[in-house]
């Protein structure tokens, strides 16, 4: 598929959160049901959702992945089904549900209601995000004062039905075509390609699903959710795309909300080409730092000097595009593979070494560490399923955002995108191939706008200043179009808040617990 989708993905990758509380033992949890809504304002027509008992119980019948089957394991957890409308344009029509998974507050004295928390993509599972972070954050203040909520939105993961587009063995097949051909011989062939996969999108997802897969439908399941698990207003920590679900909330609901911590902001009011540009200037800024921190070490696969380090990864790469290496298992590493994987680990300077390892495998004619890293990516699992993270990407961004339809608006956004991050560029020509937005089944229901949030409380939005996938300054315009208040973090990665930095993890904390914004200018760093 068109590469230049592709990359525009904003999968948060979360850490262990600081623990400064005696860890506490959760006892197993028995099925229960529980009816605590409705709360607050209901919308007309929403009645029985918005008051709907949630049934909790294990949480394994709910596990989609081989992680998930581990995670959803552990003790202290329970998930349930939230029943909400198709189409809330037709409430009284065909119903689908949503996937929750709870942690519960260890203090239910001092419980000051539920934490939903949503990690992006789109795509990406808030029941997984939920799970992982259970055990940490059950041990803090946190943990103790807020239900611990993880919700995977509609078409995705454990919610049914699910947004569904390749198989496997299509997937598989797809990595290793790398599109890079952008004559008009090639720019057909990569259409016909992008017109396929909307075709197989459209046949095996629910149409009305594809319909309202979008971002104001997540907003308002959110708000059902909150009314259901019998919360006034609603506490939210949304990461990366979950921060376009946040604001989507705070301009619907604004008298609903009670907290937020916007964390890795998207610029509202930026169109989707402006921000994949803006995005490859930050993962070419965290290559830079990749190649400063690589070329100090002992060895470096990109040698020593950091001005040549773009040259070196393309003189690496790019015999990729014609000739794909081995890569163990009987499979390849592709072009594509290679740089996804790349992308991967720049997300954080945890992966940094074994980007250089795989790297310095490549140059042996190996591609096995790469294309781990690339499979990653693409939530691949050891035995070959693949999440439908990818397929539920495509779906949400096809409807949120406006589409491209002139070749030349997409031959000047992927020569913008090769100029803004060199390391990426194959060496061929801009292609001005239409992605399959262009083909897609059902009309696009979002735009990109500044939210009018009106008389919402004060919002806490975490930017961190060299953030390869959300641009620190898309953070200062979301605090600002939000009337909230900017917390700064100094550092190069994907997202910070409950990952173990206790300046702004403490920050996040006083505010979700007390309501106390952090200064105003403040800053914060992992030294």
């Amino acid at each position: 598929m068109n590469r230049l989708l592709t990359v525009l993905s904003a999968v948060v990758v979360l850490g262990a959160a600081a623990c400064s509380l005696p860890t506490q033992s959760p006892q197993p949890l028995q099925p229960h049901t529980e009816r605590k809504g409705p709360v607050g304002p209901v919308p007309p027509g929403l009645e029985r959702f918005y008051g709907q008992e949630l049934s909790w119980g294990p949480c394994a019948p709910y596990a989609r992945t081989e992680s998930d089957r581990t995670a959803y394991a552990s003790p202290g957890i329970e998930c349930a089904r939230l029943q909400v409308p198709m189409d809330y344009a037709a409430p009284q029509g065909e119903a689908i549900t949503i996937g929750v998974l709870r942690s519960p507050a260890t203090d239910q004295q001092q419980k000051i209601g539920s934490l939903q928390i949503n990690p992006g993509g789109p795509g990406a599972s808030g029941m997984s995000t939920a799970a992982s972070l259970a055990g940490s954050v059950r041990s803090t203040e946190l943990g103790e004062r807020f239900d611990l909520i993880g919700f995977d939105p509609r078409g995705i993961g454990a919610s049914e039905p699910e947004v569904r587009c390749l198989t496997d063995q299509e997937r598989d097949a797809d990595r290793l075509d790398s599109d890079a051909d952008t004559s008009p011989a090639g720019v057909a062939q990569t259409e016909s390609e992008e017109r396929d996969y909307a075709s197989k999108c459209a046949q095996r997802t629910n149409p009305k699903l594809l319909a309202n897969v979008g971002t104001r439908d997540v907003a308002r399941d959110m708000d059902v959710l909150r009314s259901a698990l019998g919360d006034e207003k609603l506490n939210y920590v949304g990461y990366s795309y979950g921060t376009r679900i946040g604001a989507e909330f705070a301009e619907k609901f604004p008298g609903n909300v009670r907290a937020m911590v916007l964390d890795g902001a998207i610029d509202p009011g930026q169109s989707a080409i402006d921000q994949l540009v803006a995005q490859g200037a930050g993962f070419q800024r965290a290559f830079n730092d990749f190649a400063v921190w690589c070329a100090a070490r002992q060895q470096c696969s990109l040698g020593r000097d950091p001005k040549t380090a773009v040259a070196q990864f393309q003189q690496i790469t790019r015999p990729l595009v014609e000739r794909p290496v081995r890569a163990g298992d009987g499979r390849e590493l592709s072009y594509k593979d290679a740089t996804m994987g790349a992308i991967q680990a720049l997300y954080t300077p945890s992966l940094w070494d074994q980007l250089d390892g795989g790297l310095a495998e490549l140059r042996q004619g190996s591609g096995r560490t790469l294309l781990a890293l690339s499979d990653s990516y693409f939530s691949r699992g050891q035995s070959g399923r693949y999440s439908n993270t990818n397929d539920a990407f495509d779906a949400v961004h096809c409807v949120d955002d406006q589409r491209v339809m002139d070749p030349n608006v997409r031959r000047e956004a992927d020569r913008r995108y090769r100029e803004a991050a060199p390391f990426l560029d194959d060496g061929n020509p801009p292609s001005a191939a239409l992605d399959m937005c262009a083909f897609w089944p059902v009309p696009v229901t979002g735009e990109p706008t500044e939210p009018e949030v009106g008389a919402l409380p004060p919002t806490l939005v975490i930017s961190t200043t060299g953030d390869p996938a959300t641009p620190y300054d898309a953070g200062v315009k979301l605090a600002d179009a939000l009337h909230g208040r900017l917390l700064t973090f100094e550092g190069t990665q994907h997202t910070v808040f409950l990952q173990g930095v206790s300046c702004v993890d403490d920050a996040g904390t006083r505010y979700l617990v007390d309501l106390k914004v952090p200064a105003d200018g403040a800053r914060c760093s992992s030294k």
